[in-house]
């Protein structure tokens, strides 16, 4: 039976808002429990809109966190298709939907995610040019790429991240032609640095890809509303039937900068400021998933992550600070991809410029390897490459902080549970 003294209000129908719900009620909170999200179908998670879903190895309804049944069984009241206006500090009130719907909380988690960089060309308004960050995105591309890959069609992609690569792969293996267009020298260039980021350019080339690297995307071209083709800066024009735009993502930040919450700085990945607890500058007011940016003490930086991972962890910690728990909020940053028959996991944080050296362990021109980063012995981050059951010794090396040995490092002989403490 549900205790109306208490109100706790979770704006953000994704990953993070469906775990923190969760954990609200298997850590025995008796209190009214309001999901609210902008999205018309249930809370969901992404990972397979740009893999096993978008390939169609997944059907529709393995995305979902929780089957529908479960928010009524557990007294979570689910508000789909409503997007909150307004958060007034002072009232303790949110306000969502067209008629202004208020809702009393008495804490309050903001987890509305982020939301895809537009492009800001000329013919971006035409039929053919796609996004790709929600469940209905997906379910339009799917169709895409099948039919591109019937016609023998052609898509560019803007944008050599991971949706930008996964999306390639994808449509590779449906059979489309595709063009990757780059500004940076490497694919993953801000990630994983030109060391590893030409391997996965070397894994695309191999498969069919094309990449224009160095250049960026100036117009798409299009007749009677439709793509015919993108144009770039190097006065080049690539044929296309459609267009992704995969520049990136922005942290969905305006409720709670309307609200005077503290925002980070656009160096630290913007987001809403967060401590350890994941409480924003509002001591009722907390958040959690890609829109928070919160102090890692392991890389002395403020990180904003907007991977899979962080709205699984990061919901239910927030939800265990909402409830007045002590939690400290320092998982090692992890994520995972599969594009043809690579797959991968990465933990840690090192961007371009934080690092010495990149230390592979294993054959990577066979594409079964690990690779480290490195900054004076110690190991900031690793990403196993068709290696498994190794993602605890990695994160285990990066959260000791002690210089290793980077030649038994190196070593495929030297057990990593050796070299961890």
């Amino acid at each position: 039976m549900v205790d109306a003294d208490q109100t706790f209000v979770i704006v953000g129908g994704g990953l993070a808002g469906a775990k923190a719900a969760e954990t609200l009620r298997t850590e025995g909170f008796t209190g009214r429990v309001i999901l609210i999200s902008d999205e018309r179908d249930h809370p969901y998670e992404r990972p397979p809109l740009s893999k096993g879903y978008l390939l169609g190895k997944e059907d529709r309804d393995s995305v979902f966190v929780h089957e529908p049944a479960w928010y009524a069984r557990h007294d979570v009241e689910l508000h789909l298709g409503q997007t909150v206006v307004a958060v007034d500090r002072a009232a303790k009130t949110v306000h969502y939907g067209d008629d202004g719907t208020r809702a009393s909380y008495d804490k309050l988690l903001i987890a509305t995610g982020a939301e895809p960089r537009r492009l800001d060309v000329p013919g971006t308004d035409l039929a053919g040019v796609h996004h790709l960050r929600r469940l209905a995105h997906a379910e339009r591309l799917k169709g895409v790429l099948a039919s591109l890959g019937r016609d023998n069609g052609h898509l560019v992609i803007a944008g050599a991240g991971w949706i930008g690569l996964e999306v390639a792969a994808a449509a590779r293996q449906y059979g489309a032609e595709v063009t990757v267009v780059e500004p940076g020298p490497t694919p993953l260039h801000s990630v994983l640095g030109p060391e590893l980021g030409a391997l996965f350019g070397e894994l695309h080339q191999a498969h069919g890809v094309r990449f224009r690297f160095g250049v960026r995307l100036t117009e798409i071209v299009g007749q009677d509303g439709m793509v015919l083709a993108a144009r770039t800066d190097d006065g080049e024009e690539h044929p296309a039937h459609d267009v992704l735009a995969a520049i990136g993502a922005a942290p969905r930040t305006s409720l709670a900068q309307a609200a005077g919450l503290e925002i980070a700085d656009r160096a630290y990945g913007g987001g809403i400021v967060v401590d350890e607890r994941l409480r924003t500058s509002d001591p009722d007011i907390f958040a959690a998933g890609d829109v928070a940016s919160f102090p890692h003490a392991l890389f002395a930086s403020r990180l904003r992550v907007e991977h899979w991972a962080n709205a699984l962890n990061g919901g239910p910690a927030a939800a265990r600070a909402m409830l007045g728990q002590d939690v400290t909020y320092d998982r090692v940053p992890y994520f995972f991809s599969d594009q043809y028959d690579l797959g991968m996991e990465y933990s840690g944080w090192a961007p371009p410029g934080s690092y010495d050296e990149v230390v592979i362990r294993g054959d990577a021109a066979k594409r079964e390897f690990i690779a480290f980063w490195v900054k004076e012995g110690r190991v900031l981050a690793g990403m196993n490459v068709n290696v498994w059951d190794v993602t605890d010794a990695v994160q285990r090396l990066i959260r000791d902080r002690v210089p290793v040995d980077t030649e038994a490092l190196a070593d495929p002989h030297v057990p990593l549970d050796r070299l961890a403490g």
